[in-house]
Order: structure tokens, then sequence, then C-alpha cells
């Protein structure tokens, strides 16, 4: 099995760890392999590649899309460092407003499997990432979302201080304003 699938303790979110083939060559890993990530409760259709570059203390999120253009994630760091954060933002759901996140690396190779009904975002822990996602929907502005970064009722310890926001994501809501 090229993939080693990680349940975590948010519901349907997934800590993926690709199998690298390592020589003195370099690596070889597959990223995305629709078969094993359905036989493995990921049966998402990706319709939409993306890819940033950011500097240290950048801090982007958290970003979602509202219903019907809804958007499940598979992120990974292929340069430099993120601590990548997944939030449930479903009402009914036991873990709402519950948090995860994980390192994702150039050298640990991990991904993270965000189902929709979550928030997301990353701050950078390098002097520089580039971080590449797959999205499930294509990105919509009238459907474009987000709740603020340092929301007192979620909590995330994003591992940086004195993080860089865009003046987007600090005009971003509360996620009780938004329920």
């Amino acid at each position: 099995m090229p993939f080693n699938f990680i349940k975590t303790e948010l519901t349907d979110v997934i800590l993926v760890e690709p199998r690298v083939f390592k020589d003195e060559r370099g690596f070889f890993l597959e990223s995305y392999k629709q078969s094993e990530f359905k036989a493995n409760g990921i049966d998402v259709e990706f319709l939409q590649d993306n890819h940033s570059v950011s500097s240290k203390n950048v801090l982007r999120g958290l970003h979602f899309q509202k219903a019907p253009k809804q958007q499940a994630k598979l992120v990974r760091c292929v340069r430099g460092k993120i601590f990548d954060v997944a939030v449930d933002i479903r009402p009914e759901s036991k873990n709402f407003k519950k948090w995860i996140g994980f390192e994702l690396s150039e050298e640990n190779k991990k991904m993270l499997y965000i189902p929709a009904g979550f928030a997301h975002g990353f701050a950078v822990l390098s002097e520089e990432a580039e971080v590449l996602y797959k999205a499930s929907n294509e990105y919509s502005p009238e459907h474009d979302a987000g709740i603020r970064w340092n929301d007192p009722e979620i909590g995330v310890d994003w591992k940086v201080k004195n993080p860089l926001i865009s003046g987007k994501d600090e005009k971003l809501p509360f996620l009780k304003e938004l329920i």
C-alpha cells in the first residue's frame, strides 16, 4: 500500500503518510491515488489544485466555502514547514468548534485530508513554505467565507508569535457571528 491513513480525534480528518522510495538519485512518492483514498474513506472528487508560497510567520486562514460549494481539501507542504489546522464548524457534530493541527513539511511528506464542513488554515514555521492542496470544489467568490484566526472560542495554538495576517483575514468574523 502506498499510503498510511491515520484517523485523528476529529471525525473524518485524516493524516496521510505516503510511502517514500529514496535512493542516491532522490525520492519518489505517490501523492494521490483515487482508488487507495476511496478504499480508506476519502471518497471525494478533487476539482481544483492550489499552490501558495508564504514567508515565515505568515498565517493563512481560517477559510472555508459555504454550501452548496463546500470544499474538502488534501493539503501538503512541498518546501519548508507549516502547522496545518482543521476546525470542525459543523454545528451538529460532536466535535463542533474543536481543532486539530499537524506539522506538514518537505521532510515528513505528510498530507492532511480536511473534509467539507471544516475551516482550514496554516502558519509558516520555516523561512518560506510552498503549499499545494487539492479542493473538491472550484473557488466560488460568492461562497467564500472564513473565521477569525484568533477566535477565543476555538483557541488555536498556531505555534508562531506575531503572525503576519492579510487584511482580509484580519476582518473575518468570529464563529459565533456566523452561527
